[in-house]
C-alpha cells in the first residue's frame, strides 16, 4: 500500500480562484498584486462509496410539472422574457450598469407581488431601509406584504428569510453579501460564489423564486466567477443608455424558456413602466420630408421593432482625413456601406465627413438595417428624400447585392401595422402581408433607382469627385485643354 500523503501546500488567487503550486506575487489570471495566498488542500484519503439518495429515480413520464410552471409577475415585459413569470424555487440573476434601473424594476415587482397576495422579502445591502422606502413612495411601490430588510450577512439574510416565510426574495445585491466563513472580502470570487451557492440552494429548497441582483464588469459581463451564472436558472442582462428612457431586459440564459425574447420599459421620474408597443419611440415624426432618413424593421429577439436612421454628409476639411461619427450604429458597419456607394453606387459619400445615429437610443446591429442605412446616406448625399411611407430592409454585400434576412414577413407584418406603404426587400423573400406594397431590388444600384435618388454617372466621375482637395486643385489648375509642347534642341555630341 502507498503511504498516506501528507497534506500539501497550495496558493490561491482571493478574487478569482486562480490556484498554483508556488507563491507568487502577482495572479497568472486576473493579473491583481497581493491577492495569492496560502491554502491548505488535504488529498482524498479514501474512495467514496455509495450513499443515501435524496430521492427515489422516477420515470420521466411520472414526473409532475406542476412545480415548474410560470407564476405572473405582474409585469408583462418582464413574464415576456422570463417565459411567462417566475417558476417556484427558481434563481434569477439580474446584471445591468449602474443606474439603469436595476433596483426600481424589482421594487416594483416586489410590490406588484405584494399587491398580488405573495409575500415579499427585499434584502438591500447597498442602500439602508429608509432610502428604499424612499424611493418607493416615489414610484408607487408601496404595499402592506412587502418587507424591506439592510442586511450584508449572508446568515443574516438566511434568518431574515425563516423569520419572514416569503413567496418571493430579491437580494440586491449578491456582491455585497459575505458569509463570515469564507476568506476574501465581500464582492471577492470566493465570497460571491459561496453566497450564490447558498442562496441557491435555499430557494431550491424552500421554493422560493430568488432574485439575485449583479453588478457587472467595464466590457459588460457580470462581475464574480463566472461559475455564478451556471448555479442560477436564468440569466437576465438589464440594457440602456443612461441619456434615454429607453430600457430593455434580454435572456442570456433561461432554463424555463427561450433566450430569444426581449422586453422594453421606459424608465422615468415616477417609475419605470413596460412597453408593449416601443416601435413610436424611435421614429421622429417631421412635418416634411428631409433628406438623410429612413426607416428600416429589426428584429429584437422575436420581437420586430420600427425604427428610423439618420444621416448627415457635409464637406470636410481641407487637411485631414474625414470624420466617422455613429450613435447606436457599429462603426464598421458604416464603413462598409461608404465603400459600397462609393465604389458601386459611384456616390462620392466618403469624401467628407458622415455622421449616422438612430432615433431613440436604439442599437441596431442587425446587418437588416445595411439598406436603410445605405439609403439614407445616399439621400444626404445627394440631397433627396426619401418617401416617408418607405421602408427598408436587407443586408448589403461588399458586391453592392442586397441579400436575403430572416422573417421579412414578419417585419412587413409590423410596418403594415404602423401605416407605412411601401418596402424595399430583397429577392425571393416570400409573400407580403396585405396593406403593403412589396419592391424587390438586387443591388445597391436598383435600391436608389426606386427611391428616387440618383447613382453616379461614371466611375472616372466618381473617382475625381473622391480625389484630395490638392489633387482636384492641381487638376482644375492643369484643365482638359492640351498644352502646347515645346521646342526639342538636339545638339550633337562632340568627340
Amino acid at each position: 500500500m502507498p503511504k498516506k500523503q501528507a497534506d500539501r501546500p497550495s496558493y490561491r488567487c482571493g478574487e478569482c480562484g486562480w490556484q498554483t503550486s508556488k507563491w507568487v506575487g502577482r495572479c497568472g489570471e486576473c493579473q491583481a498584486w497581493g491577492t495569492v495566498a496560502e491554502h491548505r488542500v488535504a488529498p482524498s484519503a479514501r474512495k467514496v462509496t455509495a450513499g443515501p439518495v435524496s430521492m427515489t429515480a422516477t420515470p420521466i413520464m411520472d414526473v409532475p410539472t406542476v412545480d415548474a410552471r410560470h407564476r405572473p409577475t405582474s409585469v408583462p415585459e418582464l413574464d415576456r422574457v422570463l417565459g411567462g413569470g417566475l417558476v417556484e424555487g427558481a434563481a434569477v440573476l439580474l446584471a445591468g450598469e449602474p443606474g439603469v434601473g436595476k433596483s426600481t424594476l424589482l421594487l416594483e415587482v416586489a410590490a406588484a407581488a405584494a399587491r398580488a397576495g405573495t409575500t415579499a422579502l427585499y434584502v438591500t445591502g447597498e442602500e439602508s431601509a429608509a432610502q428604499v422606502r424612499l424611493r418607493a413612495d416615489r414610484v408607487n411601490a408601496l404595499a402592506d406584504g412587502l418587507y424591506l430588510a439592510a442586511e450584508t450577512d449572508l446568515g443574516a439574510v438566511l434568518g431574515q428569510v425563516e423569520a419572514v416565510q416569503p413567496g418571493l426574495v430579491i437580494v440586491d445585491s449578491v456582491q455585497t453579501v459575505a458569509a463570515a466563513d469564507t476568506e476574501g472580502v465581500a464582492g471577492g470570487a470566493a465570497q460571491v460564489r459561496t453566497v450564490a451557492a447558498t442562496l441557491v440552494r435555499a430557494a431550491k429548497e424552500r421554493g422560493i423564486p430568488t432574485v439575485l441582483v449583479g453588478h457587472v464588469t467595464k466590457d459588460g459581463t457580470v462581475a464574480g466567477p463566472k461559475v455564478m451564472e451556471h448555479l442560477v436558472d436564468v440569466v437576465l442582462s438589464f440594457e440602456g443608455d443612461r441619456h434615454t428612457r429607453l430600457r430593455m431586459v434580454r435572456a442570456v440564459k433561461n432554463r424555463f424558456g427561450s433566450t430569444d425574447e426581449v422586453g422594453c420599459f421606459d424608465l422615468g421620474h415616477e417609475g419605470i413602466t413596460s412597453l408593449p408597443d416601443p416601435s413610436g419611440l424611435f421614429l421622429s415624426r417631421l412635418a416634411k420630408p428631409v433628406a438623410g432618413t429612413c426607416v428600416t424593421v429589426t428584429l429584437e429577439g422575436r420581437r420586430p421593432l420600427v425604427a428610423e436612421l439618420q444621416a448627415l454628409v457635409t464637406a470636410g476639411g481641407p487637411q485631414g482625413t474625414p470624420r466617422r461619427t455613429t450613435s447606436g450604429l457599429d462603426p464598421s458597419r458604416l464603413a462598409l456601406i461608404i465603400a459600397v456607394l462609393q465604389r458601386r453606387a459611384r456616390l462620392p459619400v466618403g469624401v467628407g465627413d458622415v455622421f449616422a445615429a438612430t432615433v431613440g437610443g436604439v442599437r441596431l446591429g442587425e446587418p437588416a438595417a445595411d439598406l436603410a442605412l445605405a439609403l439614407a446616406l445616399a439621400s444626404a448625399s445627394t440631397d433627396r428624400p426619401v418617401d416617408a411611407g418607405t421602408v427598408a430592409i436587407g443586408e448589403v454585400g461588399l458586391a453592392g447585392e442586397v441579400r436575403r434576412v430572416p422573417d421579412v414577413r414578419q417585419r412587413l407584418a409590423e410596418a403594415a401595422r404602423l401605416g407605412f406603404q411601401r418596402a424595399l426587400v430583397p429577392p425571393d423573400s416570400g409573400a407580403a402581408p396585405d396593406g403593403i406594397e412589396v419592391v424587390e431590388v438586387g443591388d445597391i444600384e436598383s435600391a436608389l433607382l426606386a427611391v428616387g435618388v440618383p447613382a453616379g454617372t461614371s466611375r472616372s466621375t466618381a473617382a475625381a469627385a473622391c480625389a484630395s482637395p490638392a489633387t482636384a486643385r492641381r487638376q482644375g489648375r492643369r484643365g482638359n485643354e492640351e498644352q502646347p509642347s515645346r521646342p526639342v534642341h538636339l545638339r550633337p555630341i562632340s568627340p
